[in-house]
């Protein structure tokens, strides 16, 4: 419950009972509300991947996991990567006593009601509807941010992420002819097209599968939170990457990526953050403004639903325009989100420039991500200050009117949530 709405109600009782004659006077004080609190469940674009300075995770077995080192399992509860530079931290919530983030890095739509551990890939952390009831024995949950949809048993932000950067970084370093083995198998030299990324029927199973888990979800907060009143934001994907790149990323020696070898024209676009063929970008666009309509569906569906509920979708889709991975001359510093950036083994050393390397250098670095995937897992994700910009938008879902919204970046750097 709000403060003002909660001073109301106070008020109220206080008239209330100092009309009541004394033999009919409560016989003991009500007891204390409890503090309100907001809380963030989902994924990685919510646990705030890409932020820096990771708390540590507790896992299943109850136990607080600190850094365990780049070469540890990637299922270790700390490559959550729960920051405390999410947006749910930099997001203006008046009234709210205690912020919780339960969201995980590579969290999916089983998660919510069982424990990652227990499916492949999981990380070593209990159900998130768990979690939240935990929080609800000692809170009053007010707002719930959710970010749900990107990663599901149909597809994931990061392998889709994965397999457009590694067919463009094989197609600049090797030829037709040169078709190697990375882990795993050949890669693809071609730019990602729409069914490389997600088709018709994986979004509309990922559609159903998020719907199942969010219904769950709502039924639970209606069970466990202290008063009943709630605001649950569902929260979409902004992409890293712009419609088209600046000009100054398009060749380099007379190459472009439309030829065979294009080693420069690589180098320099890792060097951004932004190793892509342009060809991929307008695949990726429509691939984000799927999962927009995905988390739009999925949150019209709950509302005919739980009609008494009070649910906002937050549309961020173009809270990062013209400051993209590439989107201008100057990138990855003058950008919201993280550059694509790996390392040669588990060394805590990322590789900022790939100028130089041989084809087999490439293969082993590019290998190290497949094998130790938290040594590359940041990659193209909003970064600290991408985080403060998703705080301002989640700070205008949070006391909206409306039931959806949609947050913009002007070119003057403004943002707006209307």
């Amino acid at each position: 419950m709000s403060v003002f709405r909660r001073s109301v109600l106070v008020a109220a009782l206080a008239l209330a009972t100092a009309a009541l004659p004394a033999a009919v006077a409560p016989a003991a004080p009500a007891a204390a509300a409890l503090p309100t609190a907001a809380v963030a469940l989902g994924d990685s674009f919510i646990s705030g991947e890409g932020a820096g300075g990771y708390a540590p995770v507790v896992d299943v077995n109850g136990v607080a996991q600190g850094f365990p080192g780049w070469s540890a399992a990637n299922a270790n509860a700390y490559f959550c990567h729960r920051s405390p530079n999410a947006s749910l931290f930099r997001a203006d919530l008046p009234g709210i006593a205690a912020r919780f983030n339960l969201a995980c890095s590579g969290g999916q739509p089983y998660d919510i009601a069982n424990a990652s551990a227990s499916r492949a890939k999981g990380r070593q952390v209990a159900a998130q509807l768990d979690q939240l009831r935990s929080v609800a024995r000692t809170h009053d949950i007010d707002l719930v941010l959710v970010g749900l949809g990107s990663n599901n048993s149909s597809f994931t932000f990061g392998s889709v992420a994965e397999k457009c950067a590694n067919r463009f970084i094989a197609d600049a370093w090797t030829g037709w002819w040169e078709f190697w083995a990375y882990l795993g198998g050949p890669v693809e030299q071609k730019p990602c097209t729409d069914a490389d990324l997600g088709t018709a029927a994986q979004f509309s199973a990922a559609t159903a599968e998020t719907t199942a888990a969010l219904r769950q979800l709502l039924t639970t907060l209606d069970e466990v939170d202290a008063d009943g009143q709630h605001r649950v934001v569902f929260q979409d994907y902004t992409n890293p990457l712009p419609y088209e790149l600046d000009q100054s990323y398009w060749s380099e020696d007379s190459r472009d990526d439309t030829r065979d070898k294009f080693r420069a024209l690589g180098a320099e676009r890792y060097a951004a953050g932004c190793p892509i063929h342009r060809a991929s970008l307008a695949p990726g666009q429509r691939f984000s403004q799927g999962l927009g309509t995905l988390v739009s569906s999925v949150r019209g569906t709950l509302a005919a639903e739980f009609p008494a509920d009070d649910l906002v979708y937050l549309n961020v889709q173009r809270a990062f325009d013209g400051a993209r991975l590439c989107e201008s001359a100057g990138s990855p510093a003058n950008a919201l989100a993280t550059p694509i950036r790996l390392m040669d083994g588990p060394s805590g050393t990322f590789v900022t420039s790939l100028s130089g390397y041989d084809k087999l250098d490439i293969q082993r670095i590019a290998n190290a991500c497949g094998t130790y995937f938290q040594t590359c897992q940041e990659s193209w994700h909003p970064s600290a200050a991408g985080h403060q910009v998703l705080g301002r938008c989640l700070s205008g879902a949070a006391v909206t009117g409306a039931r959806a919204v949609s947050c913009v970046r002007a070119p003057d750097g403004t943002i707006s949530v209307s």
